[in-house]
This record gives structure tokens, C-alpha cells and sequence, in this order.
């Protein structure tokens, strides 16, 4: 069967923050949607590029030369070997397009790195 994705759907089943939750594949890249409010942890990912596409509120990106502010309906992609950290104020839906098997936090682990691979 042939379906689209509805990404509001698929954001109205998260109910938690910052656990991407995979929605589509495309060779080895995942599309992941997650929910975020506060801050997250400086961490960098040396092996890929990393693109944030903000579906809903205002997403911060920082980085040690400045920042970044996304509002929905813009993307950014954070070169490979760039440590950032991202946030919001408010609660913040976005998607994430990396290659599959790359944590969230990079090589930082702790509390808030995902499980890896979880669909939804």
C-alpha cells in the first residue's frame, strides 16, 4: 500500500522530549521527529552532517562562535566535527536527517542519549 507520512500524526504519538522517534529511511539515512524543550549537551558527530528541520516553535543552535535561531519551516545543516548544542524555550518540534546509527549525543553519552532505531 502506498501511504503518506503525516508528520502531525507522528508527533501527536511522542510524549516524550528529546527521544527521536525514526518515521522513514532513504538508503542509510533516517528522517527522525522528536520533541524538545530546554537544553541539551554540547556534543559533536565527526563522522556525518547533521540537518534539523523545525516543524513547529523556535529551535537554538549553539556553537562556540555564535549561534543559529530556527523558526518553522527552516533547516540547517551542522557540518561534521562541529560541536553544538541545541535548545528552546518553548516546546519545539523537528525533524532530524542523519545516517542510520548515530546517537544523539555524539560520542558524550549520559541521560539524554535515545535509543537508536526506535519507529514510529
Amino acid at each position: 500500500m502506498h501511504q503518506p507520512i503525516n508528520l502531525k500524526h507522528k508527533l501527536s504519538l511522542i510524549t516524550e522530549q528529546w527521544q527521536p522517534k525514526v518515521i522513514a529511511e532513504m538508503n542509510d539515512y533516517q528522517f527522525k521527529v522528536v520533541k524538545i524543550e530546554g537544553d541539551f549537551i554540547w556534543h559533536t558527530h565527526s563522522e556525518t552532517d547533521e540537518a534539523f528541520i523545525v516543524l513547529d516553535g523556535i529551535l537554538r543552535i549553539d556553537f562556540h562562535d555564535g549561534n543559529v535561531l530556527l523558526a518553522a519551516g527552516e533547516m540547517y545543516v551542522i557540518p561534521r566535527g562541529i560541536e553544538h548544542k541545541t535548545s528552546a524555550d518553548i516546546e519545539t518540534q523537528i525533524m532530524i536527517i542523519e545516517p542510520r546509527g548515530i546517537l544523539n549525543t555524539g560520542h558524550e553519552g549520559g541521560k539524554r542519549t535515545a535509543n537508536n532505531d526506535v519507529w514510529i
